[in-house]
């Protein structure tokens, strides 16, 4: 990708993997500017959702970011808090996480996922306003869905490896049953 194609990604959207009743839908912060460009979510190559997700035993294997589709098979989606792409996280306000928090409930009760699993705890606090929630299972639930606070994979959350992350993603993964709708 060259700097200009990035550069014209900014501010785009980028279609959900979603449909209803899933197991779990993910949810970013936002899209990278290399997701706006391939249209794939988790894109970025420092980014390690891909391979958490298949260490923490939600796929059986590594699936790439353009594969994507074949979550939904899994009983498993994307979406984000704030659908428009950025080149970092930080250019996000706090305004723009609640709108977001208040956009992404709305899918939630019309998708009705068992399971909502926000990758980025500062993102969660924000868009929800629980500033002390912690990394796991949230009291919370949404439109009957359960809601479950996880690292966020970036490679810039350095304090957190592909080991450890997919150890906490495990975790969630015992609560979710195996299949759609049980």
């Amino acid at each position: 990708m060259t700097p200009e194609e990035l550069n014209a990604a900014r501010g785009r959207i980028v279609p959900d993997v979603a449909a209803g009743g899933l197991r779990v839908l993910f949810c970013g912060i936002n899209p990278s500017l290399t997701t706006a460009v391939t249209g794939h979510h988790f894109a970025h190559p420092g980014n390690r959702f891909w391979p958490v997700l298949h260490r923490s035993g939600f796929t059986p294997r590594q699936l790439r970011p353009a594969e994507q589709g074949e979550l939904l098979g899994l009983g498993l989606g994307i979406t984000n808090v704030v659908a428009r792409a950025t080149a970092r996280a930080d250019e996000l306000d706090a305004e723009e996480f609640r709108a977001g928090g208040a956009a992404l409930t709305a899918k939630v009760e019309r998708l009705a996922p068992q399971w909502l699993a926000v990758v980025g705890i500062t993102a969660y606090r924000t868009a929800f306003g629980e500033p002390k929630a912690r990394i796991g299972p949230q009291d919370r639930t949404i439109g009957g869905a359960r809601v479950w606070a996880l690292p966020n994979p970036s490679g810039l959350n350095a304090h957190w490896t592909v080991r450890t992350m997919a150890e906490e993603y495990a975790r969630l993964r015992e609560a979710v049953p195996d299949r759609p709708g049980s």
